[in-house]
């Protein structure tokens, strides 16, 4: 449970100073601190050592003696706020019509009431990098905004918008059973969604050459915001699973130059190597899924996490953005342990879920580490000890 004090002290910008002692302070971006200090001042952090006294005087002391001290944790792929009841359909807002949407914005749809919001920030999830789903045959989804989760509005609670633009590549795996007719079409989608990419980027190129040539009889939203995607201003977010949909993503993002963050990637160790030489982040989400193969081990999932950090990708770790995630959002430290428990180091289980997704959404400045001038921690001895159970207990 989070310190009721100590959230109050976080959650707004307490013009008094307050000194922490007596935690175990993990600032992620560097060693753990024993018996350590923590002075926040005006909603920042001061300072991070072992004895602060001379810089905090006058301010006023809270002993967390006995608890650790973690940065806030970073939902980094989710929809909480654009849905509360899975089943009610006027409060599920996720997506929009249409398979091109890049000039869509997903935190303008953020309900700030919605009670989901709390609930996670009761596990220590803080932010939450909300991002926009495809509809039906949608393949550009639209722009995704990183917030905080508390606020009257989503004016208030965003912190970066947009973060990314958000493209969910067509997949071709498609379940054994499906007959050959039903097969053939979901094929034949397949492409047209391919053909629908390239035909969408080279629009998008197009109206750039004719923006910068003056030559352009009219504003169309959706280049625009395309725009900074080709300049390499505005990262784009590729969503893609399997071997085929990674590899198609690395040849197209290739061929047009573009950088992109992986999203999902079950299969991306596969082609960790590739990865990596490429600085290719990538968001992992579902730690908890079955193999995608029947002649896979029943770890393949789980262990995907470990095999990319010891190749040296960054990874953060997520949930899959689905309506139903959203009200599980605060399982994120226990999807961080389910990885840890199958090969990837503790310390980088704690910076999968802080650090890493901070830098990936481009926040690492002022979020994800305990460092002066960063935003302050949560405090949550539960949801962190679930990480050392599953360390000291690994399977087998």
């Amino acid at each position: 449970m989070l310190l009721p004090r100590a959230l109050r002290c976080l959650a707004t910008s307490a013009p008094a100073a307050t000194l922490f002692t007596g935690a175990r302070i993990h600032p992620v971006s560097s060693a753990a601190i024993n018996n350590g200090q923590l002075l926040i001042d005006d909603g920042k952090i001061v300072a991070v050592g072992t004895d602060l006294s001379a810089q905090a005087a006058g301010a006023d002391r809270v002993d967390l003696s006995g608890r650790w001290v973690v940065p806030a944790f970073i939902a980094a792929n989710t929809v909480m706020g654009l849905v509360e009841i899975e089943t009610v359909r006027g409060s599920v807002d996720v997506a929009e019509t249409g398979a091109i949407n890049p000039n869509a914005r997903a935190q303008v749809a953020i309900n700030a009431d919605s009670e989901l919001l709390p609930v996670a920030r009761a596990n220590g999830v803080l932010y939450a990098h909300v991002v926009p789903q495809a509809g039906e045959g949608g393949i550009i989804s639209g722009q995704s905004a990183l917030v905080q989760l508390s606020g009257w509005t989503w004016e208030q609670m965003t912190v970066k918008s947009p973060v990314g633009m958000h493209l969910i590549w067509p997949s071709t795996r498609l379940p054994p059973w499906l007959p050959a007719p039903m097969r053939e079409e979901a094929l034949k989608g397949a492409t047209r969604s391919r053909e629908l990419i390239d035909q969408a980027f080279d629009d998008a190129a197009a109206y750039r050459v004719a923006k910068s040539a003056g030559t352009l009889e009219g504003t169309d939203a959706r280049w625009e915001a395309m725009v900074p995607v080709l300049d390499g201003s505005t990262p784009l977010f590729i969503h893609a699973i399997d071997l085929q949909q990674i590899r198609e993503a690395l040849d197209f993002t290739l061929q047009r130059k573009l950088k992109f963050v992986l999203v999902g990637g079950q299969d991306a160790w596969r082609v960790a190597d590739v990865l990596k030489a490429r600085g290719i982040d990538v968001i992992l989400h579902g730690p908890f899924d079955l193999p995608l193969r029947r002649h896979e081990g029943f770890d393949a999932t789980y262990a995907n996490a470990g095999k990319l950090a010891a190749a040296g990708v960054r990874i953060a770790i997520a949930s899959d953005a689905t309506t139903f995630a959203a009200t599980l959002e605060r399982n994120l430290p226990y999807a961080a342990g389910q990885v840890v428990s199958f090969g990837l180091p503790w310390d980088q289980g704690l910076r999968a879920i802080t650090l890493a997704p901070a830098q990936i959404l481009g926040v690492a400045d002022r979020l994800g580490s305990l460092e002066a001038a960063r935003t302050p921690a949560s405090w949550s001895a539960t949801a962190i000890r679930s990480m050392c159970a599953a360390k000291l207990s690994p399977p087998g």
